[in-house]
């Protein structure tokens, strides 16, 4: 299965400290990679290089064999659907208008809109009732709910999603897990998902990408971080993380 997303040597730096050192990483087709690790260790530094947020300092990322560049990245964000933490939702609009936003901007006719936002709704449980409210009218499974749709809105060939359950309360993110695992089963996307939590690693990724202090330590399995290291900081990792150490 050829890689949609390709980091060769790609860097960051901000002023004297290294946001992300030299980084090599492929995000395969119709697979979940989920980047884990501490906080500050270059995870969401790594999503925004893709996304262009940010410029590398050095590097190249691929999409789809062409280089993401100035010149190609509004092009390139049509196919790439992005979730934050919270929801980064427009407080000003309502659910209906920030799901439909670049749907109107790239030019899609009502109808188009209208069958997509009916066939979102669906996907993610989401109750067409809400449309007309505002994010501060809806909880926070809710407001992710309607990013979710939002991101998902083009059809995008790639997913992103940053830490997109870590501010919910356990039973509302048990939910949401479950149901993003079925989205991403039905839709076959290429999905890259940052986390600090292993357990929803464990729960979401074909591939866990372990990171600390800017560098790629270990991929795999957690078996293969559990049972072969690639140093302490692996199995100190795992080991913080009791609850889930024997899975």
């Amino acid at each position: 299965m050829s890689a949609l997303v390709k980091l060769i040597d790609v860097s960051k730096r901000y002023g004297h400290a290294a946001a992300l050192h030299p980084t090599n990483l492929s995000i395969e087709r119709g697979k979940t990679t989920v980047l884990i690790g501490p906080s500050g260790c270059g995870k969401s530094t790594l999503l925004r290089l893709i996304i262009r947020l940010i410029e590398p300092d050095s590097g190249r990322i691929d999409f789809a064999g062409e280089p993401i560049s100035p010149d190609n990245i509004d092009s390139l964000r049509r196919r790439i659907g992005y979730v934050i933490q919270e929801g980064g939702l427009f407080p000003h609009l309502t659910a209906r208008a920030n799901v439909l936003l670049m749907a109107r901007h790239v030019g899609k006719s009502q109808e188009e809109m209208q069958t997509r936002l009916r066939e979102m709704c669906e996907l993610t449980r989401f109750s067409g009732n809400l449309l007309p409210r505002y994010p501060v009218e809806l909880s926070g499974g809710q407001r992710q709910r309607v990013s979710l749709m939002r991101a998902l809105m083009l059809s995008p060939e790639l997913l992103l999603l940053d830490e997109p359950l870590g501010a919910l309360d356990p039973l509302v993110r048990a939910s949401l897990q479950n149901d993003l695992k079925e989205i991403f089963a039905r839709l076959g996307h290429a999905v890259l998902f940052v986390t600090h939590d292993l357990a929803e690693a464990i729960y979401f990724g074909d591939e866990i990408v372990l990171m600390n202090e800017g560098r790629i330590v270990q991929k795999g399995t957690v078996s293969d971080l559990r049972e072969r290291p690639a140093d302490a900081f692996v199995s100190e990792f795992i080991n913080a993380q009791r609850g889930i150490a024997t899975v």
